[in-house]
């Protein structure tokens, strides 16, 4: 029995040499060949018809980096293909292994064989002329503009193409503004631009995934319009492969569609990648990549998908580098997430990093604290102190800025306040009507004065809103005035023109109307209680304001409370004064409840 099972199973083997095979090699990268052999269909009653057909010819073609066998039976064209002729070893007929080099061939018994094909001349012209592939970066390099790439494009086409959109990018990116609008005017207008757009739509299916990302990244930066056949073709391409991102592809087409505007094909896409991501989110290993796909999700993902991604940020919080919890905040704000616990250690590592650190940063952290409603007040402290131990080398626009972002996160860094009350007076020449109006409504809101620089400060103030009047619209005009009302200042010049009939007609019938009346009530009621000499009497007509709680804020009361003492408060005036002025008479910071 078993030498029955013994023999059946030799004579299968025999039958399986028989069967006729095509080769096909492929060439790797590292420039080996690895043959991968076809079976194709076949018939056992026609064995022996086939039995002395067993040296076919094969026929070999270039196509791009990719040497293709295949066999000569299929009979297809040859035209304009160079061709020769390979031999075919079938085991049956040579059963003893063959070990070949350039010019012959030995088999096992020693015996050696010429086995050597000389190239005809078409395969050597074909060589000499094929082009040599073109490296981004060396490219990048060699070239000034991007019209000098398009040039290099039109004498010998390599591929991939992408290769000259991503040098195009890398060359546009060391230009100034003027620059590098003249040359993407120059590069749309070059002749060959539309012929190296129709190329790279022909190989978006063939190129790798990176390079159709890094072609399309390109194309986004470069201003390249989004509705464009070329870039909607590349979007439907980059949909239909997106499962072979890798970890690289993920960073790479989450930066794309951060810098793209909606439509139809980015929100496919967008939803592709937040299915890809939550699949793939334990895998990821670089915490830039990490934050740059929460930053890309958006503001709508899944909950489910967001507390993912932070449970994966708080696994690789021991790698976070100073910039990475820089950036954490900015992350965070983009997908609207507020995860405590992360800004906190976040907060730490950026509180004790802080010297140093760029401005747009503190600006960028600063907001998305805002944008969270995140409060730290050792992180705000920390930056606060930071800036007023430099403050010398910042600009006052720049410390401006930072001051705003600080009343909008509801903290007053005193000495900062300090410092700059004290330049603002001593060189009001940067003073503009919107920069003036800031500070006004800064200083007012955090209700920050010091008992030397207040009165000289808005002195100097009122002096440069005085000299504004003739050309400061009336909404500015009324946000200053009520600003220098509630610190205790009434310039007469500013609040005379305000008063003035066809400025409160204005008011009450442009513009934001709703909070126009709600600040001419509070103005109203300020010139009232504290009866200023020597404005216009003017009976001020003004809509009424919605209705508003009978309860005051009990912080608000509990505060007043404690300065006035037990027995001078009472909450009935408070309520009276609340429903007046609409509860923005008192302006307290946000760090002291």
């Amino acid at each position: 029995m078993n030498n029955r099972a013994g023999s059946f199973l030799w004579n299968l083997r025999q039958f399986s040499t028989l069967v006729p095979t095509g080769r096909t090699v492929r060439l790797y990268p590292s420039g080996f060949c690895r043959p991968k052999i076809v079976y194709s269909n076949w018939n056992p009653r026609k064995l022996l018809s086939n039995f002395d057909n067993r040296m076919q010819s094969s026929i070999r073609y270039l196509f791009q980096d990719a040497l293709i066998f295949k066999s000569g039976g299929d009979g297809f064209q040859t035209k304009g293909i160079s061709t020769a002729t390979v031999l075919t070893v079938d085991r049956l007929l040579c059963p003893r292994r063959l070990s070949f080099n350039s010019k012959h061939f030995v088999s096992d018994n020693g015996l050696k064989k010429n086995f050597h094909h000389e190239p005809s001349n078409e395969d050597v012209l074909t060589k000499r002329t094929k082009p040599t592939p073109i490296n981004c970066r060396k490219l990048s390099q060699e070239c000034n503009s991007l019209s000098e790439v398009l040039d290099i494009f039109s004498k010998a086409p390599t591929f991939p193409s992408s290769n000259y959109f991503s040098a195009m990018w890398t060359i546009a990116k060391r230009m100034s503004d003027d620059q590098k609008r003249f040359e993407k005017q120059l590069m749309f207008n070059h002749p060959m631009f539309s012929q190296l757009c129709e190329q790279i739509m022909r190989e978006a299916k063939i190129m790798h995934y990176d390079n159709l990302l890094f072609s399309l990244h390109a194309m986004v930066k470069l201003g390249i319009p989004q509705n464009t056949l070329l870039v909607q073709t590349l979007l439907r391409v980059v949909q239909e492969r997106i499962n072979e991102c890798d970890e690289k592809c993920l960073s790479v087409l989450s930066s794309i569609l951060e810098a793209m505007e909606p439509c139809k094909n980015v929100d496919v896409l967008r939803a592709g990648l937040r299915m890809l991501v939550d699949q793939q989110v334990w895998k990821i290993e670089r915490v830039f990549t990490l934050q740059t796909v929460m930053k890309c999700i958006g503001k709508d993902a899944p909950i489910g998908l967001k507390r993912k991604l932070e449970m994966k940020a708080l696994k690789e919080l021991d790698q976070f580098s100073v910039l990475n919890s820089q950036r954490m905040f900015a992350v965070l704000a983009a997908m609207n997430h507020r995860s405590i616990i992360l800004l906190n250690e976040c907060s730490k590592i950026v509180t004790s990093n802080i010297h140093g650190c760029p401005f747009r940063l503190l600006i960028s952290i600063l907001q998305s604290c805002r944008d969270l409603q995140y409060f730290n007040i050792d992180l705000f402290k920390g930056i606060a102190d930071y800036v007023a131990t430099t403050f010398d080398i910042w600009k006052l626009k720049k410390v401006l800025f930072l001051l705003i972002l600080f009343e909008n996160v509801g903290f007053r860094p005193v000495s900062l306040m300090d410092l700059f009350m004290k330049k603002a007076a001593d060189e009001p020449g940067f003073l503009n009507v919107k920069s003036l109006v800031s500070i006004l409504h800064v200083y007012s809101s955090l209700s920050h004065f010091h008992k030397c620089w207040t009165h000289e400060f808005l002195e100097v103030m009122a002096s440069a809103l005085t000299g504004s009047l003739h050309h400061i619209s009336s909404e500015n005009l009324l946000n200053a005035v009520c600003s220098f009302c509630l610190m205790n200042h009434f310039p007469l010049a500013p609040i005379n023109q305000l008063l003035q009939k066809d400025i409160i007609h204005d008011l009450l019938t442009s513009g934001d109307v709703e909070r126009n009346v709600h600040k001419l009530h509070v103005l109203a009621a300020c010139l009232k209680l504290d009866d200023v000499p020597g404005h216009k009497d003017t009976h001020l007509v003004l809509p009424q304001l919605p209705s508003m709680p009978l309860q005051p804020h009990a912080k608000v009361a509990e505060v007043l409370s404690s300065l006035l003492g037990e027995g001078c408060f009472s909450k009935s005036i408070l309520k009276s004064e609340w429903m007046l002025t609409g509860a923005k008479c008192f302006h307290f910071p946000t760090w002291m409840w």
